[in-house]
């Protein structure tokens, strides 16, 4: 057997169903449908159902099997239902989170609340209720999605770096105390990616050159950077790793 032979195939996720949210778009939308052309079954979730069936109509038209589950994932009662009517999952993609740039002295309650809930409290719930399903099938593999600002500091992003602190804590902790399940925690890390949340902020050419010079690699990244890093993280090749943040950043944290 080549080499080719015995990698590749270990980077492919046949057989298996992953679940996406925030998968209308984005990065979402790019993991749903890697993880579909890698082989699994998918469930794309999210608030805008236009959106979720648009991605599970693409899937399907590649001859693989998905579904759309709306769903408002800050709403624990919607969760508990949308788990509620899955029955087997092995891989959780926790994309969904929001950024509302605002400097420290003038941040309020109002935007606090907002990317807490989201980025923190319902990114817990996701991970909890995806890990009770996984517990009862054998185990399975949980990731989160971080970023740069969990490493680094950045003007205007205090709530938001301290969401992605929060993830990279989560991700260390339930790691160790899931690995007995055989449950896989690992998140990744991305940095300014052109992405539609991203497409005001990347529109100013101040901001995007700003950006662009804190990265070694010299560029902003594209979806398809973070998306290889999914596929590899939720398949076979990447079996021993679990509990750590992998940085798709272009070497910004690497000083």
């Amino acid at each position: 057997m080549t080499d080719q032979q015995t990698v590749l195939p270990s980077m492919r996720v046949d057989g298996q169903v992953a679940l996406v949210t925030g998968a209308g778009r984005g990065i979402g939308r790019g993991c749903a449908l890697a993880l579909a052309e890698a082989g699994a079954e998918v469930i794309a979730m999210s608030r805008t159902e236009s959106e979720i069936a648009e991605v599970v109509a693409e899937i399907e038209a590649m001859g693989r099997c998905a579904r759309a589950i709306p769903c408002d994932i800050t709403d624990q009662d919607a969760v508990k239902a949308a788990f509620e009517g899955i029955e087997r999952l092995d891989i959780l993609v926790n994309n969904a989170g929001t950024s509302v740039p605002m400097g420290f002295l003038k941040a309020d309650a109002e935007t606090l609340d907002l990317m807490l809930n989201l980025n923190v409290r319902a990114a817990f719930l996701v991970a909890q209720a995806a890990a009770r399903i996984m517990d009862g099938h054998g185990g399975g593999v949980i990731i989160h999605l971080s970023s740069t600002f969990g490493k680094v500091g950045r003007p205007g992003f205090s709530i938001y770096s301290g969401t992605k602190h929060f993830i990279d804590g989560l991700t260390k902790s339930t790691a160790v105390e899931l690995a007995p399940r055989n449950i896989r925690v690992v998140a990744v890390g991305p940095t300014a990616i052109a992405t539609p949340m991203m497409k005001d902020r990347l529109g100013d050419p101040e901001v995007a050159a700003e950006l662009t010079s804190r990265i070694p690699m010299g560029r902003i990244g594209k979806i398809e950077d973070v998306v290889g890093a999914v596929v590899f993280l939720a398949s076979p090749a990447a079996a021993l790793i679990t509990g750590t943040t992998i940085m798709v950043d272009g070497g910004w944290t690497a000083p």
